[in-house]
């Protein structure tokens, strides 16, 4: 299986890298897993609605170009479904065993995903009702597909 994360903009917090670095190493004996980092649109001070609308549709412009067609998609936003890590790892289970070979996971900037990207998705996910930085949701992504591989391996993993 081969787990895709798209996201906007680049990661130059160290201690970010690092923590992404290590549950994508502890992910390899499980998956592949390959990070895309397509660069953020430039915001200007106090945009308009049409300007954050632009923005949005240039993001998902970028982001839809790395999505395949027999990926399944998932969108991280915050008025997605909630799930528990044992309901991730069951839904994880169910994508493999009905034959997707990639699923793909997408983070947007920080407006959010555009309307075509959030249509092209296969399922919407939140992980809270609360916004955090899209740098530390890839943190938080990659941790809860490496406890989702290590429930649906029967393996333990700490609480």
């Amino acid at each position: 299986m081969k787990i895709k994360i798209v996201c906007v903009g680049k990661l130059k917090e160290k201690y970010l890298k690092d923590a992404i670095d290590e549950y994508t190493k502890r992910l390899s004996r499980f998956c592949t897993v390959q990070i895309i980092e397509l660069s953020d649109e430039k915001i200007p001070d106090n945009p308009s609605l049409a300007e954050e609308e632009k923005v949005l549709e240039l993001e998902g412009e970028k982001i839809l170009k790395n999505i395949s067609p027999s990926d399944y998609v998932f969108s991280l936003c915050v008025e997605g479904k909630a799930l528990t890590s044992e309901e991730f790892a069951q839904k994880l289970s169910d994508i493999a065993l009905s034959g997707k070979s990639t699923i793909c996971f997408v983070i947007g900037g920080s407006l959010g995903l555009s309307k075509g990207v959030k249509a092209r998705s296969d399922f919407r996910l939140s992980f809270s009702k609360m916004t955090f930085p899209h740098q530390l949701m890839r943190v938080f992504l990659t941790e809860q597909i490496y406890r989702a591989f290590k429930i649906n391996a029967n393996e333990k993993y700490h609480k």
